[in-house]
């Protein structure tokens, strides 16, 4: 029988991967939407890692993260000798050492429209954070419905509306699945457990966000979770 030949791409990215020794750290995957970002990007796009998963509000919490993060903060990527830290940077890292997977959108234009983007969503949108934190588990809807997070709904809306028919032609954001659909990916789990009314394009983005492959592994594997952490399961009114 002839053997199956890889993809080169594929070959290269498993070599890389292979002499790194990724190794990606991250939180509960039913509460760390920090966490969330990194890994879904790692998956969709088939690179191999080693998943270290550090259980929130547990004594021992604070020391094994800070066995891996100066910080004190997950997500971490280990690759070899560097260490590193923040979900945007490791996304940046990952693209920069491996380009053929085309991680951000090929065009230039809608490339810095993504990197912008994320940025916003990285630096912003804390009404939304505090008032409708990720639960993946649960459903509350209509909870959480500050002004400050009605506000950055409206924001995330547009940006989506803008992007999908500038840029993805409705599938994606930007088409194929990228690290913006990562970065964002954990607000659509937020509108799904809060019930937030979304037009019928928005509502079926995240529908394809929520059904892509490495999407919807997070989401098994944060519903086969039992850890509980009680401020996250009584959200505000």
């Amino acid at each position: 029988m002839q053997a199956t030949e890889l993809d080169p791409a594929l070959s290269q990215t498993l070599d890389k991967a292979e002499k790194t020794g990724l190794k990606l750290v991250i939180a509960n995957k039913n509460y760390s939407s920090w966490s969330m970002r990194p890994w879904i990007a790692m998956k969709a796009f088939g690179i191999p890692f080693e998943e270290i998963r550090i259980l929130l509000d547990q004594p021992e919490t604070s020391s094994r993260i800070a066995h891996y993060s100066p910080a004190g903060r997950v997500p971490v990527l280990i690759a070899g000798n560097v260490t590193i830290g923040d979900s945007l940077a490791i996304c940046e890292y990952l693209a920069e050492q491996f380009p053929e997977n085309n991680l951000w959108p090929q065009a230039t234009d809608a490339r810095a429209i993504a990197r912008s983007i994320c940025a916003e969503m990285h630096s912003g949108f804390s009404g939304l954070r505090s008032a409708m934190s990720m639960n993946i588990r649960a459903s509350f809807p209509g909870r959480g419905r500050t002004s400050e997070a009605q506000a950055d709904i409206g924001r995330v809306c547009e940006i989506w509306e803008t992007c999908l028919s500038e840029f993805g032609h409705h599938q994606f954001l930007f088409g194929d699945f990228s690290i913006a659909d990562a970065f964002f990916a954990p607000v659509a789990m937020r509108f799904r457990t809060y019930g937030v009314s979304l037009a019928p394009a928005l509502r079926a983005y995240v529908e394809r966000v929520s059904s892509h492959p490495a999407v919807a592994q997070w989401i098994s594997e944060a519903i086969a979770e039992t850890e509980i952490i009680a401020k996250y399961e009584l959200p505000p009114d």
